[in-house]
């Protein structure tokens, strides 16, 4: 039994409390500094290629990035790739629910090797398509096309945030299949046989039945992979490098162009900070749209 203090508080929760100090501490320095630092560096000129410049530069850095097509170009295209990413893989990984929670020949295979693309490093799946899917002389899809009587096409020239668009699709198709599939089995069968019964056909049990029972799990997948998707940059790096021009340019790899390409250390923390913003905002709007999804 644990001893009571004149606090209230009992020795066993105080112990308690002690072993978990050193674990919390730690991750609030883990958190804490980097920001700090961000913060701190965003309001100081500080360019590695002019160590002469140093000082306090208020919000200049803030303005200059603000007033920087560049910035607004990446925003533009990071919202872009969010929007079609998260559009191919909820919709693609519903309607693989459904399809993989039918009986066939081969379901468990088939479920494996559907979700197995998910597992894939992004830097290797980015070598993948690059040089084996997209290559416009020695790429599986330039051959289809050729086979068809179509030109070859060069997709990261002329169709380069298609083609990451369709990159990044493919590493997180996986990851809305399995939460969705997840999602299918708890769906009660009997609601399903009884709609049937009443002579419901197959797309009236899909939008009434089967995707309002998916509606938490979308929310779900939306919110991790909004979250996630902010971030791309390894797509990016390994085919495009931001381009043509800044075709390709995310807000992650506008900040990665400031800092270790350009060396201005203080206009990139200034992107990340807004980088942050950003996504507090979006999880903000998430966290309430799953948490509203929740209580219904």
């Amino acid at each position: 039994m644990n001893k009571t203090r004149a606090s209230g508080r009992t020795v066993g929760g105080l112990r308690t409390l002690a072993l978990q100090a050193p674990a919390v501490t730690l991750l609030l320095l883990w958190m804490i500094v980097p920001l700090g630092m961000t913060l701190w560096f965003s309001f100081q000129y500080y360019n590695l290629l002019m160590p002469d410049m140093t000082g306090f530069a208020g919000v200049e850095n803030y303005e200059y990035l603000l007033t920087d097509p560049a910035l607004w170009a990446a925003m533009g295209n990071t919202l872009l790739l969010v929007g079609w990413v998260l559009a191919i893989t909820v919709v693609g990984g519903t309607l693989l629910a459904v399809l993989f929670q039918q009986e066939f020949a081969g379901r468990g295979i088939a479920r494996v090797l559907a979700i197995s693309p998910f597992f894939v490093m992004p830097t290797v799946s980015a070598l993948v398509w690059k040089n084996m899917m997209m290559h416009p002389s020695n790429g599986v899809l330039s051959w289809l096309f050729e086979s068809v009587g179509l030109p070859a096409l060069d997709w990261f020239s002329a169709l380069p945030l298609t083609s990451i668009v369709i990159i990044v699709a493919w590493q997180w198709l996986p990851f809305a299949l399995l939460i969705l599939l997840t999602a299918m089995q708890s769906l009660d069968e009997d609601q399903v046989e009884a709609a049937r019964m009443d002579g419901a056909g197959p797309i009236a049990i899909f939008f009434f039945i089967t995707l309002p029972h998916l509606r938490r799990a979308i929310s779900v997948v939306i919110m991790i992979e909004m979250i996630f998707l902010l971030t791309i940059f390894a797509e990016i790096f390994v085919t495009t490098s931001g381009g043509p021009g800044l075709a390709t340019t995310n807000l992650a790899y506008l900040i990665y162009i400031r800092a270790l390409l350009d060396f201005d250390v203080g206009t990139a923390s200034a992107g990340g900070v807004i980088a942050i913003i950003l996504a507090n905002i979006v999880a903000i709007f998430l966290v309430r749209m799953v948490a509203k999804n929740l209580e219904d």
